[in-house]
């Protein structure tokens, strides 16, 4: 008897061992998830049978009351919406207006909490959704009232969640406030923060709401991370020391959401901008190609107002003999005139040039007519 009691103690050990440091258990931590499932589902049976007796059973009072207060709040929360529904709109546009591909809202879908990791020294949790769900790792959940965790480890119908407050946990956040950056770190209290290498002479303060800052492309930004409760200043080091409370009520929570974001990679973002910028462009660009055609027609029709005064000089070459001389004649007292009253100004003889041609002009409409 003791010898099977030796030799499964030292198996087990040689199991935990393996599976710390290697992942060839991985697989049959993932099948065994299976048969697990059942009894997450057996031994919560009781919980759900309590909460539909007294569901069925409560007074008609306090459902008379809740369903007030439930229409008020849907009241205010609709007036709430038709003004985000505009904010979220002008936001739209405004992304267009940038060409940004980034997504407004992001598509979630609903969990339930199942069960909690035994292990006092780590925050973990398990959903009832996996890998058959869609579910990948790093994926982002989080409650009614911000971010709880990531997804850290997937089974086919179930997955593991590492909470915020893990002491293996950062996240990256920023100061709603003003746009501070810094890191939130766990620290093993469900209860507390605490932001790393925050300057002593940084811009925050008692109250701060923190929110995801979006760096490192795994949290979605500006979700609710935790609200500052304490600053410390020491003169004497460089660091603040600021402890925050997180938003989300990591150890009531039961329902949790998990937030799909946009999967495409940063380069296949910056390719689809770039194609929509080029079909932008060519868009834009169509009109101001026949904008600029008419620009060289009208260079040939004013090329051709030099070649009328050529033509003239020809035009006296055909009605010369026909009038030598009332044509001469009557250009000399027209070319005589104008000089005299031009010779105090330069610019009268270019101006007399224009009034000898119209008689010029005249004889060479009439020979063509004649």
């Amino acid at each position: 008897m003791g010898v099977r009691v030796l030799v499964l103690v030292v198996l087990s050990v040689a199991l935990m061992v393996v599976d710390a440091r290697f992942t060839l258990l991985k697989p049959v931590r993932s099948q065994m998830s299976l048969v697990l499932m059942q009894s997450y589902w057996i031994t919560d049976l009781p919980q759900r049978l309590w909460q539909g007796v007294a569901s069925q059973f409560g007074s008609r009072t306090e459902l008379v009351a809740e369903n007030e207060k439930l229409k008020t709040e849907n009241l205010l929360l609709q007036g709430r919406m038709q003004k985000l529904a505009a904010l979220t709109e002008q936001n739209v546009r405004l992304r267009e207006l940038l060409n940004s591909s980034a997504l407004v809202n992001e598509k979630v879908e609903v969990a339930e909490l199942i069960g909690m990791d035994p292990n006092p020294f780590t925050h973990r949790i398990i959903i009832n959704k996996g890998e058959r769900d869609g579910v990948v790792l790093g994926q982002p959940v989080l409650d009614a009232r911000g971010l709880m965790g990531q997804v850290v480890e997937l089974m086919p119908y179930t997955s593991r969640v590492l909470l915020l407050t893990d002491t293996t946990h950062s996240i990256p956040v920023q100061v709603n406030r003003n746009g501070l950056r810094a890191i939130a770190s766990g620290t093993g209290n469900p209860e507390r923060l605490e932001l790393r290498h925050v300057a002593d002479t940084a811009d925050i303060k008692e109250g701060d709401l923190l929110v995801s800052s979006g760096l490192g492309q795994r949290f979605p930004a500006g979700y609710p991370v935790a609200t500052v409760k304490e600053v410390i200043h020491d003169s004497g080091q460089p660091f603040a020391i600021v402890r925050a409370v997180p938003t989300a009520a990591l150890n009531r929570s039961r329902y949790l959401l998990l937030v799909f974001s946009d999967g495409r990679t940063a380069e296949e973002r910056a390719n689809e901008a770039a194609q929509a910028q080029e079909a932008l462009d060519q868009h834009g660009g169509g009109p101001v190609i026949p904008a600029t055609v008419p620009k060289p027609a009208l260079v040939p029709a004013a090329a051709p107002a030099p070649a009328a005064p050529a033509a003239a000089p020809a035009a006296p070459a055909v009605t010369a003999p026909a009038k030598p001389a009332a044509t001469h004649g009557a250009a000399k007292p027209a070319a005589t005139k104008p000089p005299a009253s031009a010779k105090p100004p330069a610019a009268q003889p270019a101006a007399a040039k224009p009034a000898a041609k119209p008689p010029v002009s005249a004889p060479a409409t009439t020979g063509g007519r004649e």
